[in-house]
């Protein structure tokens, strides 16, 4: 992503959030458009894969503090693509976005890599981004998802994940030469950028138009990579999945994109996790539920009830006599496992279970409980405070 788009770009309206989103509804917002553009449900379709790609481009920038901060300032500093001179500046005059940035490269994983600095080190000539090309080069960050079950999200899971990306051209080594022996680019003499006058004192970079901004020049381009020194790569990684991650969780594997170009770093993998449901536990943060029926004298006499627990013995809880429908209990220890090792609780509600079938033995029992408590009135309070009004 150039510097250009990374202020031209309105990632606010991308993900249909206000400027003052907070964290949480960015995420919200990411999360719904991610599911409703993403390639495995829009097979074929060139536009919504096109659309997932800003989709993602936005919530890179957005979904971390500091890009978003960097975001923020750059296009409150230069508008909606114009540059504008502060008080006493003489006359009045703008620059296009598209001069400006011309030459700024990518910055990989979004941002303005080197920051503003870099960005008036440029326009002014003052070093910054001149000759930034011949630089090692960061690997471009990569995203990926993963769908893990209910289980596997407490517990932790090594999952694969196989992933495509631009890397070094291996038949050339990179050099986009054929015979690996590239030459300097006489235009730019190796930096990849050619300085313009602009008028007013100001000079600007744009990428050389002979080299295309790489500082090297392929006498016999590489037939597989055409000269560009890169070539789409494919390789299947094993990837932990830490313990407690939860749905939709964003999990940053640093190193782990596509690699760097000459002797640069990789970038990083984002790998976005999806948790499927369990047919009888859900979860509250680092808790775990679980709803437990109960007979009707349990319920009333108090006892002992036995309570599964994911992945492990089962656990006794007792009753108090007079145990309300809808309680709820904690075993502790039994939940989900936190971020420092720990686990959460197990959260245990009762649900009083009213029998469908009685014997005729237990009918008469329930006629006589009804005989001995006929004075009782369980409504009377709520009639009570009716009347209070």
């Amino acid at each position: 992503m150039s510097t250009k788009d990374f202020i031209e770009k309105d990632y606010y309206k991308v993900l249909g959030v206000p400027k003052d989103a907070t964290e949480a509804e960015i995420k919200k917002a990411y999360r719904k458009l991610a599911r409703e553009f993403h390639p495995d449900a829009n097979k074929g379709n060139a536009k919504a894969e096109e659309r997932f790609k800003e989709i993602s481009e936005a919530n890179d920038v957005l979904g971390d503090p500091k890009k978003r901060k960097e975001y923020d300032e750059a296009r409150a500093l230069f508008g909606n693509g114009g540059f504008r001179p502060g008080p006493g500046a003489g006359g009045s005059f703008n620059f296009d976005l598209g001069d400006l940035f011309g030459g700024a490269g990518n910055t990989q994983g979004g941002g303005f890599g080197g920051g503003i600095g870099d960005v008036f080190g440029g326009l002014f000539n003052r070093g910054g981004a001149t000759g930034t090309r011949t630089q090692p080069r960061r690997g471009q960050d990569i995203e990926s998802e993963v769908t893990l079950s209910f289980t596997e999200a407490i517990e932790g899971a090594t999952v694969p994940l196989r992933m495509s990306s631009q890397a070094p051209c291996k038949a050339c080594s990179g050099t986009g030469d054929k015979n690996g022996t590239p030459r300097v680019c006489p235009t730019c003499v190796g930096t990849g950028q050619v300085a313009r006058g602009s008028g007013g004192g100001f000079s600007l970079t744009d990428p050389c138009p002979d080299c295309k901004g790489r500082g090297l020049i392929a006498e016999h381009p590489c037939m597989e990579c055409k000269g560009s020194g890169r070539a789409k790569s494919s390789r299947t990684m094993q990837v932990r999945i830490p313990a407690g991650v939860t749905d939709g969780q964003r999990i940053r594997l640093r190193g782990k994109g596509a690699p760097g170009e000459r002797g640069g770093p990789a970038g990083d993998l984002y790998v976005v996790v999806h948790v499927g449901e369990h047919p009888v536990f859900g979860r509250k943060g680092d808790n775990l539920t679980v709803t437990v029926p109960v007979t009707f004298t349990e319920a009333a006499l108090g006892g002992e009830v036995r309570v599964p627990t994911l992945g492990g013995p089962a656990v006794t809880l007792k009753l108090p006599p007079g145990t309300p429908n809808g309680r709820t209990m904690r075993a502790r220890g039994k939940g989900a496992v936190r971020k420092d090792g720990t686990r959460g609780d197990l959260l245990v509600t009762v649900e009083v279970r009213v029998p469908v079938d009685l014997s005729g033995k237990a009918r008469d029992a329930l006629e006589a409980y009804r005989e001995a408590t006929a004075g009782e009135d369980p409504r009377a309070e709520l009639f009570e405070a009716a009347k209070g009004d």
